[in-house]
Protein backbone atom coordinates (compact mmCIF):
# COMPACT_ATOMS: atom_id res chain seq x y z
CA UNK A 1 0.00 0.00 0.00
CA UNK A 2 2.55 2.62 0.89
CA UNK A 3 4.61 1.54 -2.20
CA UNK A 4 1.50 2.45 -4.65
CA UNK A 5 0.61 5.80 -2.20
CA UNK A 6 3.82 7.20 -3.06
CA UNK A 7 3.14 6.34 -6.87
CA UNK A 8 0.04 8.69 -6.62
CA UNK A 9 2.44 11.24 -4.71
CA UNK A 10 4.25 11.53 -7.08
CA UNK A 11 1.57 11.84 -9.58
CA UNK A 12 0.09 14.35 -7.98
CA UNK A 13 2.19 16.64 -6.05
CA UNK A 14 2.91 18.88 -9.41
CA UNK A 15 3.10 22.36 -10.40
CA UNK A 16 0.41 21.25 -12.49
CA UNK A 17 -1.42 20.97 -9.13
CA UNK A 18 -1.86 24.73 -8.26
CA UNK A 19 -3.97 25.46 -10.98
CA UNK A 20 -7.01 24.22 -9.78
CA UNK A 21 -6.49 24.20 -6.31
CA UNK A 22 -7.01 27.26 -4.05
CA UNK A 23 -2.97 27.18 -3.34
CA UNK A 24 -2.63 28.73 -6.37
CA UNK A 25 -3.57 32.32 -4.82
CA UNK A 26 -1.02 32.40 -1.87
CA UNK A 27 1.62 30.74 -4.78
CA UNK A 28 0.77 34.64 -7.18
CA UNK A 29 2.92 36.37 -4.23
CA UNK A 30 5.97 34.09 -4.24
CA UNK A 31 8.79 34.92 -5.38
CA UNK A 32 7.15 38.37 -6.13
CA UNK A 33 9.45 40.88 -4.02
CA UNK A 34 7.54 44.16 -4.95
CA UNK A 35 4.08 42.34 -3.56
CA UNK A 36 2.52 44.09 -0.26
CA UNK A 37 3.96 47.37 1.77
CA UNK A 38 6.02 45.27 3.80
CA UNK A 39 7.06 42.22 2.16
CA UNK A 40 6.04 38.39 0.06
CA UNK A 41 5.47 36.92 3.50
CA UNK A 42 2.78 38.81 4.51
CA UNK A 43 0.96 39.17 1.61
CA UNK A 44 1.30 35.34 1.22
CA UNK A 45 -0.44 34.30 4.69
CA UNK A 46 -2.88 36.36 4.60
CA UNK A 47 -3.87 35.16 1.21
CA UNK A 48 -3.41 31.41 1.76
CA UNK A 49 -5.52 32.18 5.23
CA UNK A 50 -8.33 33.40 3.26
CA UNK A 51 -7.99 30.68 -0.12
CA UNK A 52 -8.11 28.31 2.47
CA UNK A 53 -11.20 29.84 4.73
CA UNK A 54 -13.45 29.79 1.62
CA UNK A 55 -12.13 26.20 0.02
CA UNK A 56 -15.28 24.43 0.68
CA UNK A 57 -18.75 23.93 -1.96
CA UNK A 58 -17.64 23.38 -5.48
CA UNK A 59 -14.18 24.06 -6.26
CA UNK A 60 -15.03 26.17 -9.64
CA UNK A 61 -17.24 28.78 -7.30
CA UNK A 62 -14.84 29.13 -4.44
CA UNK A 63 -12.04 29.73 -6.81
CA UNK A 64 -14.37 31.96 -8.81
CA UNK A 65 -15.22 34.30 -5.63
CA UNK A 66 -11.40 34.38 -4.73
CA UNK A 67 -10.12 35.76 -7.57
CA UNK A 68 -12.72 38.01 -7.50
CA UNK A 69 -11.86 38.70 -3.59
CA UNK A 70 -8.31 39.47 -4.53
CA UNK A 71 -9.18 41.67 -7.28
CA UNK A 72 -10.86 43.79 -5.24
CA UNK A 73 -7.82 43.70 -2.29
CA UNK A 74 -5.95 45.14 -5.35
CA UNK A 75 -3.64 41.90 -5.27
CA UNK A 76 -2.01 43.18 -2.12
CA UNK A 77 -3.53 42.04 0.71
CA UNK A 78 -1.42 43.23 3.37
CA UNK A 79 -1.37 46.64 1.68
CA UNK A 80 -4.71 46.58 1.54
CA UNK A 81 -5.41 45.54 5.11
CA UNK A 82 -3.18 48.16 6.22
CA UNK A 83 -5.83 50.72 4.43
CA UNK A 84 -8.64 48.95 4.85
CA UNK A 85 -11.79 49.81 2.49
CA UNK A 86 -15.25 47.59 3.90
CA UNK A 87 -17.40 49.22 1.21
CA UNK A 88 -15.97 46.91 -1.45
CA UNK A 89 -17.53 43.90 0.14
CA UNK A 90 -21.22 45.41 0.64
CA UNK A 91 -23.17 42.55 -1.22
CA UNK A 92 -20.57 39.91 -0.64
CA UNK A 93 -21.68 36.62 -0.46
CA UNK A 94 -20.56 33.17 -1.01
CA UNK A 95 -23.03 29.78 0.49
CA UNK A 96 -23.03 30.44 4.49
CA UNK A 97 -20.87 33.51 4.37
CA UNK A 98 -22.53 37.01 4.33
CA UNK A 99 -21.02 40.90 3.59
CA UNK A 100 -20.55 41.16 7.33
CA UNK A 101 -19.27 38.06 7.98
CA UNK A 102 -16.38 39.03 5.59
CA UNK A 103 -15.99 42.69 6.43
CA UNK A 104 -15.59 40.83 9.97
CA UNK A 105 -12.75 38.70 8.66
CA UNK A 106 -10.91 41.71 7.04
CA UNK A 107 -11.25 43.71 10.08
CA UNK A 108 -9.83 41.54 12.59
CA UNK A 109 -6.72 40.95 10.55
CA UNK A 110 -6.43 44.31 8.97
CA UNK A 111 -6.04 45.00 13.27
CA UNK A 112 -3.68 42.25 13.81
CA UNK A 113 -1.26 43.69 11.11
CA UNK A 114 -1.82 46.65 11.87
CA UNK A 115 -0.20 46.10 15.49
CA UNK A 116 2.78 44.74 14.30
CA UNK A 117 1.69 40.78 14.35
CA UNK A 118 1.15 37.95 12.29
CA UNK A 119 -0.78 34.79 11.59
CA UNK A 120 2.26 32.83 11.83
CA UNK A 121 2.61 34.05 15.45
CA UNK A 122 -1.15 32.86 16.00
CA UNK A 123 -0.62 29.71 14.64
CA UNK A 124 2.31 29.23 15.81
CA UNK A 125 0.31 29.22 19.61
CA UNK A 126 -2.12 26.63 17.92
CA UNK A 127 -5.77 26.79 15.90
CA UNK A 128 -7.69 27.63 19.01
CA UNK A 129 -5.51 30.20 19.88
CA UNK A 130 -6.30 31.39 16.11
CA UNK A 131 -10.37 31.00 16.55
CA UNK A 132 -9.96 33.28 19.55
CA UNK A 133 -8.54 36.03 18.35
CA UNK A 134 -11.09 36.11 15.66
CA UNK A 135 -14.13 35.29 17.81
CA UNK A 136 -12.47 38.08 20.42
CA UNK A 137 -12.66 40.47 17.46
CA UNK A 138 -16.18 39.57 16.28
CA UNK A 139 -18.60 41.86 15.83
CA UNK A 140 -22.03 41.87 16.82
CA UNK A 141 -23.46 41.71 13.20
CA UNK A 142 -21.89 38.70 12.26
CA UNK A 143 -23.41 35.54 11.53
CA UNK A 144 -23.14 32.14 11.56
CA UNK A 145 -20.98 32.58 7.87
CA UNK A 146 -18.71 33.74 10.62
CA UNK A 147 -18.47 30.78 12.58
CA UNK A 148 -18.21 28.70 9.60
CA UNK A 149 -15.55 30.05 8.60
CA UNK A 150 -13.55 29.65 11.68
CA UNK A 151 -14.70 26.73 13.29
CA UNK A 152 -13.99 26.03 16.88
CA UNK A 153 -11.90 23.12 17.79
CA UNK A 154 -12.96 22.06 20.86
CA UNK A 155 -16.23 21.56 18.71
CA UNK A 156 -14.33 18.43 17.63
CA UNK A 157 -14.31 18.85 14.09
CA UNK A 158 -11.71 17.94 11.40
CA UNK A 159 -10.14 21.60 10.70
CA UNK A 160 -9.80 20.57 7.35
CA UNK A 161 -8.78 24.18 6.27
CA UNK A 162 -6.58 24.61 8.82
CA UNK A 163 -4.69 21.58 8.56
CA UNK A 164 -4.84 22.76 5.06
CA UNK A 165 -3.61 25.72 5.54
CA UNK A 166 -0.63 24.52 7.72
CA UNK A 167 0.45 21.82 5.30
CA UNK A 168 0.59 25.01 2.80
CA UNK A 169 2.86 27.37 5.18
CA UNK A 170 4.74 24.62 6.56
CA UNK A 171 5.95 21.97 4.03
CA UNK A 172 7.47 22.59 0.67
CA UNK A 173 7.48 21.06 -2.65
CA UNK A 174 6.41 21.72 -5.64
CA UNK A 175 2.73 22.72 -4.09
CA UNK A 176 3.39 23.34 -0.91
CA UNK A 177 4.87 27.17 0.03
CA UNK A 178 7.07 26.06 3.25
CA UNK A 179 7.29 29.79 4.39
CA UNK A 180 6.91 28.81 7.90
CA UNK A 181 9.58 27.19 10.62
CA UNK A 182 7.50 26.97 13.71
CA UNK A 183 6.69 23.40 13.23
CA UNK A 184 8.47 20.20 11.68
CA UNK A 185 6.28 19.03 8.52
CA UNK A 186 6.53 15.26 10.46
CA UNK A 187 3.37 17.13 13.29
CA UNK A 188 1.36 18.17 10.81
CA UNK A 189 -2.41 16.26 10.31
CA UNK A 190 -3.58 15.49 7.57
CA UNK A 191 -6.37 17.75 5.63
CA UNK A 192 -9.44 15.15 6.23
CA UNK A 193 -12.58 16.15 3.44
CA UNK A 194 -15.12 13.38 1.76
CA UNK A 195 -12.57 12.86 -0.71
CA UNK A 196 -9.82 11.76 1.70
CA UNK A 197 -11.89 10.10 3.89
CA UNK A 198 -13.71 7.90 1.18
CA UNK A 199 -10.58 6.73 -0.10
CA UNK A 200 -8.83 5.95 3.48
CA UNK A 201 -12.09 4.15 4.69
CA UNK A 202 -11.82 1.77 1.15
CA UNK A 203 -8.66 1.17 1.56
CA UNK A 204 -8.89 0.33 5.12
CA UNK A 205 -6.27 2.83 6.01
CA UNK A 206 -9.39 4.62 8.64
CA UNK A 207 -12.10 2.71 10.23
CA UNK A 208 -13.83 5.72 11.88
CA UNK A 209 -16.79 6.29 10.01
CA UNK A 210 -17.20 10.36 10.93
CA UNK A 211 -15.29 12.94 9.55
CA UNK A 212 -14.28 14.53 12.67
CA UNK A 213 -10.77 15.45 14.56
CA UNK A 214 -10.67 11.77 16.07
CA UNK A 215 -10.74 10.20 12.07
CA UNK A 216 -7.84 13.06 11.47
CA UNK A 217 -5.59 11.78 14.04
CA UNK A 218 -6.19 8.13 13.36
CA UNK A 219 -5.68 8.51 9.63
CA UNK A 220 -2.51 10.71 10.25
CA UNK A 221 -1.06 8.11 12.94
CA UNK A 222 -1.18 5.48 9.76
CA UNK A 223 0.20 7.58 7.47
CA UNK A 224 3.10 8.21 9.98
CA UNK A 225 3.93 4.53 9.46
CA UNK A 226 4.39 4.98 5.93
CA UNK A 227 6.34 8.17 6.20
CA UNK A 228 7.17 9.13 9.96
CA UNK A 229 9.12 12.64 8.44
CA UNK A 230 6.16 13.50 5.95
CA UNK A 231 2.94 11.90 6.38
CA UNK A 232 0.99 14.53 5.36
CA UNK A 233 2.22 14.30 1.58
CA UNK A 234 0.07 11.32 1.32
CA UNK A 235 -2.77 14.08 1.12
CA UNK A 236 -1.75 14.41 -2.84
CA UNK A 237 -2.34 10.81 -2.87
CA UNK A 238 -5.89 9.95 -1.32
CA UNK A 239 -7.16 13.32 -2.45
CA UNK A 240 -5.76 12.80 -6.23
CA UNK A 241 -7.01 9.06 -5.86
CA UNK A 242 -10.86 10.71 -4.52
CA UNK A 243 -11.34 13.58 -6.95
CA UNK A 244 -10.08 11.84 -9.90
CA UNK A 245 -11.47 7.76 -9.34
CA UNK A 246 -9.07 5.90 -7.59
CA UNK A 247 -6.45 4.48 -10.19
CA UNK A 248 -6.83 0.57 -11.07
CA UNK A 249 -4.40 -1.35 -8.51
CA UNK A 250 -5.10 0.99 -5.49
CA UNK A 251 -7.59 -1.25 -3.62
CA UNK A 252 -5.48 -4.24 -1.84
Amino acid sequence: MKNKLDVLVQKFETTDFIKDDPVQFPHRFLNNGAAGTCGTLENIEIAGFIAALFAYGKRELFIKKLDWLFAAMENDPHGFLCDLNVQKFKGFKYRFVKDADLICLLTALSKLYKNGGHLRELFHKGTQNVVNYFYSNAMPDASMGFYHLLPNPQNGGAQKRFNMFLRWMIRSGPVDLGVWDFKKKSELLIPLDVHVGNVSRSLGLLNRRANDFKSVVELTKVLREFDPEDPVKYDFALFGAGVNAAPEGLHP
